[in-house]
């Protein structure tokens, strides 16, 4: 059975832009709705927060909030905090006076003080020491800070975005971090999704990595059987983008010009790890089930009214051979007749295409309209057009 791929909504025009712009590929809604998010907050001088899981691709919306805004025209820096160690991270961010430590010969600028006027986007922000989260929370409430050695106060403006894959919540009832920085960080989230939630965007990924390898290295590209990309929606991900570009990049290194089968693929997989293509569901299943839900509800309720009304006709019909057996010459109720003649409840499927069918005709074919009424997003709704074949209606 061939892998469908369902068209997505349009995209937004500045979404598109700033995709092309900076290399972003795919068209899941949860990545639109993150480039759209970075896109809007970009001109308002606000703190954000980039949340998602490790190899997601979260350092390119603090370049997307940086090249849309006022700021765009300043230095950019971004900085890795968790790759910086604690004894020189205080250095490294506010400067440090000529003799404040060993080794420091001369005095030096921090990045808040080289990007002063632009932005710094702090990568891995859990990972900074308490005593740094205080002077960071002191720049953001007031835009001073003091170098490592030095009594006096300098000021800087800048806009700060950092980024996590750490559940900052948690860190902060477990003491790591502190509560008041992390709602000072956090005046606007955005949250990147995990590859394994964008669906098809896994297979447009693979493919540019790809043909974006053998462009490199002038070698064959590579392609992948039906079976081979059923198992990449498959599986999970877990080191996300990156992980799938490092595996392509394998695969097109030492199978060169090759149609790549589903055992090639899992042979590539970490050890342990290719049993989890067998059982793990459809890679947008997550999202998928979620908007599903509202339609899995209307369903059963359905079921149990039908469940419900024929105990109700059983209960009169037994209720009616009562008085007839009182009462022989009376024929019996016409109750009993209906209650033979109702079917046997319809399969969850079934129910579910007569629902989606009857809300496109209500609607005269109106897709948006239909899904709104329905509660699920047009994505699902076309799936499921395309699934029972009601593209006529």
């Amino acid at each position: 059975m061939p892998l469908n791929l369902i068209d997505t909504p349009d995209i937004p025009p500045e979404v598109e832009r700033a995709k092309q712009r900076f290399s972003i590929i795919g068209n899941s809604p949860a990545l639109t709705d993150a480039i759209l998010r970075a896109l809007k907050v970009a001109p308002i001088d606000l703190s954000v927060l980039v949340i998602g899981e490790s190899g997601t691709g979260k350092e390119f919306f603090p370049q997307i909030i940086h090249s849309s805004g006022a700021r765009k025209h300043k230095k950019y820096i971004a900085v890795n905090c968790g790759a910086i160690p604690e004894g020189t991270i205080d250095s490294e961010l506010f400067g440090h006076e000529k003799g404040a430590f060993t080794g420091a010969v001369a005095t030096r600028k921090g990045y808040f003080e080289e990007a002063d006027g632009g932005t710094i986007f702090l990568d891995e922000v859990a990972e900074l020491p308490l005593t740094t989260q205080a002077r960071l929370l002191r720049v953001l409430e007031s835009g001073e800070f003091m170098k490592v050695g030095s009594s006096t106060v300098q000021r800087t403006n800048v806009r700060i975005v950092a980024a996590t894959n750490v559940d900052l919540l948690r860190a902060v009832r477990k003491g790591r971090f502190r509560e008041d920085l992390y709602y000072r960080l956090s005046t606007v989230l955005i949250n990147v999704p995990p590859l394994r939630d964008r669906g098809s965007d896994i297979l447009m990924l693979a493919r540019r990595f790809s043909s974006g390898f053998a462009e490199k290295y002038m070698t064959r590209p590579i392609s992948f059987s039906e079976d081979a990309r059923r198992a990449m929606m498959l599986y999970r991900w877990p080191g996300n983008v990156r992980q799938l570009k490092n595996i392509v990049e394998q695969l097109a290194l030492f199978n060169a010009g090759e149609e790549i089968s589903r055992e090639t693929l899992v042979d590539a997989l970490p050890s342990g790890e290719s049993s989890k293509v067998d059982h793990v569901p459809v890679a947008d299943a997550h999202t998928y089930e979620q908007e599903r839900e509202f339609l899995w509800q209307t369903l059963f309720a359905m079921k149990n009214e039908i469940a419900e009304l024929r105990a109700m006709l059983h209960l009169k019909d037994n209720q009616a051979r009562t008085s007839c057996a009182l009462l022989p010459s009376l024929p019996p109720r016409a109750d009993s007749a209906l209650a033979e003649e109702i079917e046997p409840s319809p399969s969850l499927e079934d129910a579910e295409k007569a629902a989606v069918a009857e809300a496109l005709r209500r609607n005269n074919g109106d897709k948006k309209r239909a899904a709104e009424q329905l509660g699920i997003s047009p994505r699902t709704l076309y799936r499921k057009i395309h699934e029972y074949s009601l593209s006529d209606l």
